[in-house]
């Protein structure tokens, strides 16, 4: 920890390749937008050396924000790589977006990492969607610890910040350390609570020194619920007692108790940073690379031979088959498709043969699957990224993350693996994207373009779905949110040069017959040469919902020859897929044909299909035609104390409540029927109303009749 000696080895611009798991530690930078997680890197990455000064956010010189359009909005939209060396360990650091939005890249984040740091802002406290992953971490045991930044921000309140997390996260996320503030308020050096020595950092240098008396009480009583934190997660049952009886314990024990209580994730320390000026950035190095697990110490995802079969879970060994995750694609026009790949086992080397696996989602089912593929691969370069730099690397062991290029076919979230041995590794977690925007080509020249592009980008992000409605003929973009949308325009636009309207969503309504009427189809045409010659006389009735089409013949005598019967269905039947009233497709009706007329000589099939048409649209002309929309049975998960204000949102969208069940100590289920029509914005309408603690899944249910008020507002319109 930082109470020992801290002699940084960094590396310049260069960051060596490492031939051993344990020298590796791979940490995922957690938090909410706007917590300084991408500030906080470069603090850490000028500590080893690795840049000689830090970037900025606001003039877009980032290591981890170099994407055009998170230096255009000045904030993360993508996961990204950064690695350092300090004391002989290679620290792979993951910076990932904290807006709701981009949680895809979060979870790849997540998914590549062995530990996690929660990025809290000393000016802010901390939100529902923050709790919840922390929730999620504790769930699969991956060890944690707290960085509370901004420290010197005009609002900034250190004390208020760490009482948040603790009532957040638990009482065993607890300082280690204890901020010293000058005159003016800028935070200069930390005083270990285990040493209780001050490290001063105002110089530029770290100077050790005793800490000043003013400090002494809070040292005290600070100092004192640390070791009694870290006694109760110490294996030595005697420990307690010899403290409890005045026993002075080695600071030595502490620490190495405390290593091993953070490293099995029972054990949270917090760690104030003021990534601005550096202070605290050599002493969370040294928790990263001293107290959190490598990557031999983390449990592998569940593993599957391509036919399903459970497998068992390789060691993370060099010398192993190889099994490895693209955690990221990213396509560009000039390099073409660059794979962020996590290698679980084995070593990967440029120009070697991998299998490549994509169809897993065929027999799990549980996340959206883009392209299924099972095939071999040659890759490419292989590169070791410090944001958007590539360095060459000429092989890259268990454990550690690397570039991996040409890689036509893989995408994110697939496996590689030994081509002699096929593996596949259960997917993460992915959330169903719920903002659905409709977009159209701006000119047809760009049609083929925006095909290409949007199936690169679905190639990419797992969080985006493309969906081609046969209904509405509209392109629909199914995204996380408006920022993820905006994100996926801008990337067509600017990497793919297409021009993209965005249209009003079509919801897929339906019409139905609201009585029986009688419909007459006449098709007579005699211009010369082989004429046209159909009628036929039908009756229609509604039938019930879900009866979807009936066609009955009670013709008699031969009125319609019984060879152009089929012709008159298929020609209703087509008419109903075009509608008859506001073009959407008419269903559940029962056709009867009662009558009609031919010709020896002019009658034929597509004559009695057009006469078919022809009286299905006379009837309708007869009758009252009614719309019916789509319903989704939506469940709405929220905190207990917003669960009235969504249950009267949800009603004021023309919801059907069907009740509320409990979710854990502190959340509720609610269930409702809601028409499509009022819910195209619910994932950015409640997000707004709980302030990100709410989520939601819709699937349809059924159609309804849409109220001749609603339904009379979207015809006039």
């Amino acid at each position: 920890m930082a109470e020992r000696t801290i002699t940084s080895q960094g590396s310049g611009a260069t960051v060596p390749a490492v031939d051993r798991p344990d020298a590796i530690r791979n940490v995922v930078l957690v938090g909410p937008s706007g917590a300084g997680k991408t500030t906080l890197a470069e603090a850490l990455l000028v500590a080893a050396a690795v840049l000689s000064r830090p970037g900025t956010v606001a003039d877009g010189s980032t290591v981890c924000d170099f994407d055009d359009a998170e230096v255009r909005q000045q904030r993360s939209v993508g996961l990204a790589l950064a690695p350092l060396m300090h004391d002989g360990i290679k620290v792979n650091l993951i910076d990932t977006p904290g807006y709701a939005d981009f949680v895809g890249e979060l979870r790849a984040g997540l998914r590549a990492a062995d530990c996690a740091l929660f990025v809290i802002a000393a000016n802010e406290s901390v939100d529902e969607p923050t709790k919840s992953l922390w929730h999620e971490c504790a769930a699969v045991g991956m060890p944690r610890a707290v960085v509370i930044t901004k420290l010197d921000h005009a609002r900034a309140a250190y004390e208020t910040a760490l009482a948040a997390a603790q009532s957040a996260f638990g009482d065993k996320v607890l300082p280690l350390y204890l901020p010293v503030r000058a005159k003016d308020g800028t935070t200069t050096g930390l005083i270990g609570l285990l040493s209780q020595i001050h490290y001063d950092h105002s110089s530029g240098d770290r100077v050790e020194s005793a800490p000043d008396a003013t400090y002494a009480d809070d040292l005290e009583l600070q100092r004192g619920t640390l070791i009694e934190g870290v006694i109760e997660e110490s294996e030595d049952e005697s420990l307690m007692e010899r403290y409890i009886g005045g026993e002075q314990i080695d600071q030595t024990v502490l620490v190495d108790d405390l290593e091993r209580a953070v490293a099995r994730g029972s054990f949270f320390p917090v760690v104030p940073v003021c990534s601005s000026t550096g202070v605290g950035a050599s002493e969370l190095l040294e928790i990263i690379t001293s107290a959190f697990p490598s990557p031999p110490e983390h449990e592998l995802p569940e593993v599957f031979n391509p036919d399903g079969v459970p497998q068992k879970k390789p060691a993370c060994d060099p010398d192993g088959p190889l099994l490895a995750e693209v955690v990221k694609t990213t396509s560009d026009p000039y390099v073409g498709r660059v794979s962020l790949v996590r290698v679980f086992s084995g070593t990967i080397r440029p120009d070697a043969t991998v299998h490549v696996s994509g169809h897993f989602m065929s027999f799990f089912g549980d996340r959206l699957s883009h392209d299924d593929h099972d095939e071999d691969e040659r890759i490419g370069n292989l590169s070791i990224p410090l944001g958007k730099q590539q360095r060459p690397s000429s092989a890259v062991v268990a454990g550690d993350i690397c570039a991996v290029g040409r890689l036509t076919r893989a995408e994110t979230g697939d496996t590689l693996s030994d081509k002699t041995r096929p593996l596949l590794l259960k997917p993460w977690t992915m959330p169903e994207p719920l903002l659905p925007i409709a977009v159209q080509a701006h000119a047809k020249t760009d049609e083929d373009k925006l095909s290409l592009g949007l199936q690169r980008l679905a190639a990419e992000d797992p969080t985006l779905r493309i969906e081609h409605n046969n209904e509405t003929h509209q392109i629909v973009l199914w995204c996380m949110g408006e920022a993820h949308a905006d994100v996926v325009l801008d990337a067509l636009a600017n990497r793919y040069g297409v021009t993209v309207d965005t249209v009003e969503l079509r919801v897929p309504l339906r019409e139905t017959f609201g009585n029986k009427a009688r419909g007459h189809g006449r098709h007579v045409k005699q211009s010369g040469g082989h004429g046209q010659y159909a009628v036929c006389d039908i009756e229609v009735e509604p039938l019930p919902q879900g009866a979807e089409f009936e066609f009955v013949d009670k013709v008699v005598g031969g009125a319609v020859p019984r060879q152009f019967i089929p012709s008159v269905e298929k020609g209703i039947r087509a008419q109903m897929e075009r509608g008859v009233g506001s073009g959407y497709p008419l269903v559940n009706i029962r056709v009867t044909l009662h009558d009609g007329k031919a010709h020896s000589v002019d009658s034929s099939d597509m004559a009695f299909q057009t006469a078919g048409g022809l009286a299905l649209r006379d009837a309708a002309n007869a009758a009252k035609i009614n719309l019916l929309e789509p319903v989704d049975l939506v469940s709405v998960l929220v905190p207990d104390d917003l669960v009235g204000a969504v249950m009267s949102d949800l009603s004021g969208r023309r919801g059907r409540l069907l009740g509320t069940e409990r979710v854990g100590e502190d959340r509720t289920m609610v269930k409702a029927e809601v028409p499509q029509l009022e819910i195209t914005r619910y994932a950015i309408d409640l997000r707004s109303l709980s302030h990100g603690a709410a989520s939601f899944t819709r699937a349809f249910e059924r159609y309804d009749p849409m109220p001749d008020s609603q339904a009379a507002k979207l015809t006039s319109g």
